[in-house]
């Protein structure tokens, strides 16, 4: 059987704050930004859906400002028995330097193996100029009846 490649590592970057609150509704009426609907799976290197892995993300709003006091746009979920994720968020605004992303923390069911990355939106002029963008790292991003849909499926070395 092939092997399928492992999700790459990025920078944790300075915004991460541990001890997010579970939940897969990260969208709060007020924040600037367009509606993001994010799916996809987490696997092992075998293709096998990982069930109960920890995704812990957190981002920046519309206007590319994260929130530093409180939890807004900062959440954490677990994958289904089929390794499904669902999020409903904001697709990010860009800063100073920095191209639109979401950081993500993927974690193993045993909590032995932790992944720390960046989902990245396609087209974006400003992909070319960040330093920690990869190409591996796309959201496949499409249009929705309210706003975008995005898929990407993490793959973990759980070995």
């Amino acid at each position: 059987m092939k092997k399928l490649g492992l999700t790459p590592g990025t920078t944790e970057g300075p915004y991460y704050k541990k001890d997010s609150p579970e939940k897969t509704v990260l969208r709060e009426k007020g924040v600037p930004g367009e509606q993001l609907l994010l799916t996809g799976r987490v696997l092992d290197a075998n293709g096998a859906p990982l069930a109960h892995a920890r995704l812990d993300f957190w981002q920046a709003n519309g206007k590319g400002e994260y929130d530093n006091v409180g939890y807004v746009l900062r959440g954490h979920q677990l994958t289904g028995d089929a390794g499904m994720y669902t999020l409903e968020t904001v697709v990010p605004g860009a800063y100073t330097g920095r191209t639109p992303h979401i950081h993500v923390k993927v974690t193993s069911p045993d909590g032995r193996s932790t992944l720390t990355t960046q989902l990245f939106v396609p087209g974006l002029a400003s992909n070319k100029t960040d330093s920690i963008y990869r190409d591996d790292l796309l959201m496949t991003v499409s249009r929705a009846p309210a706003g975008k849909s995005a898929t990407f499926d993490f793959v973990l070395d759980v070995s």
